[in-house]
């Protein structure tokens, strides 16, 4: 039997897991700097989510077509394939992911093209990452 100690850890465990907002989601993380990819990474995965991450357009589309997230955290400006066209792509498909699209073009133009596109969020770096927590977790509860 365990003693009172043990249950204390157990208890705050299970506390802990209650409070993750994105327990078992799948979330790729798609940046071509790799300081905001790990720190994006690494926040999502504190709340529970499972990441995956890379840094150009054509691995993502890549990704999304063999293992398909639940949503996928997109930089417009990215190698090889812009966030424009991953985003083309991914909403294409059958049970497309959410997709929130982050960007330092503070453009309202680029933004309507997104929207056009299918984007479900379109956030402004540099992005408070609770906030970028609270859109994913709100996508993804609906």
């Amino acid at each position: 039997m365990p003693d009172e100690a043990e249950l204390q850890k157990q208890m705050a465990a299970a506390d802990d897991d209650q409070e993750l907002r994105l327990r078992d989601k799948k979330i790729l993380v798609v940046d071509d700097d790799p300081e905001i990819r790990a720190a994006v990474d690494h926040a999502l995965q504190a709340e529970g989510a499972l990441t995956q991450a890379c840094g150009d357009g054509n691995s993502a589309v890549r990704i999304v077509e063999g293992d398909p997230p639940d949503l996928v955290v997109l930089d417009m400006m990215l190698p090889k394939r812009s966030g424009f066209l991953v985003l083309e792509k991914i909403k294409k498909l059958e049970n497309a992911p959410r997709v929130v699209m982050v960007t330092a073009n503070e453009g309202k133009r680029h933004q309507q093209y997104a929207e056009d596109l299918g984007v479900d969020g379109y956030v402004l770096k540099p992005v408070r990452l609770e906030r970028l927590i609270m859109m994913a977790v709100d996508l993804l509860d609906d």
